[in-house]
């Protein structure tokens, strides 16, 4: 089905429920495949387009046009402790990075990208599942830049290893920088830069070499660093220019960002 491809005042259906912050690009357009979307009563296809007339049910149950609408882009910033999962719920009742966030009035946070149990630092959530879909997908490079304390000693080799690129489980997997950032014996620390954000790469280019990691912080994510007066456990919002940037580096070149009341 095609729902009024080509007019001039439709939009794209799964990028119209990403940014309303329904979820993630990715999940929607899986939805979409699964058949579970509908527009006036058919069954949806990825590509096509809708008006403010339509009307759009998931799992048969109506979504709200105004809930749809392009709406302000927020981006809040949590320093996650380590001990807390990147999910929404856990099976075993651990605590989780929504745990700790403010509720939000139209759509809901998404996390871009996650962090593992054992690793703090910097996580972003945006309202809007476009922009997380873009910040977290692998074309658009962008760096995340990671402090790391490592256990016994870095041969230069291991490092030239880890810039060219190691093969590991799921394909070639490389740091874009390594910094020395100092410290001797248990107490070494590194930076190291990634364009990509696959499941524990960090930890794993390192165990490649017969290092362990026994801390792991993510410092910045693109543009935005995690500011040293940010305490763990503590959330954020983004500043309008902050927003934009890194809209910016995500390829979208016309957002409404800034602060909105939670």
């Amino acid at each position: 089905m095609n729902v009024k491809r080509g007019t001039s005042s439709s939009e794209r259906l799964h990028k119209v429920l990403a940014r309303a912050g329904i979820a993630s690009l990715r999940q929607v357009e899986a939805w979409i495949k699964a058949g579970r979307v509908q527009v006036n009563g058919k069954v949806a296809t990825v590509g096509d387009r809708i008006a403010t007339s339509d009307r759009i049910t998931l799992d048969g149950q109506p979504v709200s046009f105004k809930t749809s609408l392009p709406a302000r882009t927020r981006l809040l910033a949590y320093h996650k402790p380590a001990g807390e999962i990147t999910t929404r719920s856990d099976p075993d009742g651990r605590r989780t990075v929504f745990d700790s966030l403010p509720g939000i009035r139209k759509g809901k946070w998404i996390a871009v990208g996650r962090l593992d149990l054992n690793t703090s630092g910097l996580l972003l959530f945006t309202n809007n599942g476009e922009l997380a879909n873009r910040l977290m997908h692998p074309s658009a490079e962008v760096e995340r830049e990671y402090a790391v304390r490592v256990l016994g000693n870095v041969s230069a080799n291991a490092i030239r290893n880890m810039l060219k690129g190691v093969v590991l489980e799921d394909g070639l997997g490389r740091f874009a920088q390594v910094v020395d950032a100092g410290g001797t014996g248990t107490n070494h620390w590194y930076h190291v830069v990634l364009k990509e954000g696959r499941n524990r790469e960090v930890r794993r280019l390192w165990e490649s070499q017969g290092t362990k990691v026994s801390r792991l912080i993510r410092v910045r994510f693109g543009s935005y660093s995690l500011p040293r007066r940010r305490r763990q456990g503590q959330f954020w919002e983004l500043t309008g220019k902050e927003v934009d940037a890194l809209c910016r580096e995500a390829g979208m070149k016309s957002v409404k960002s800034g602060k909105s009341k939670v």
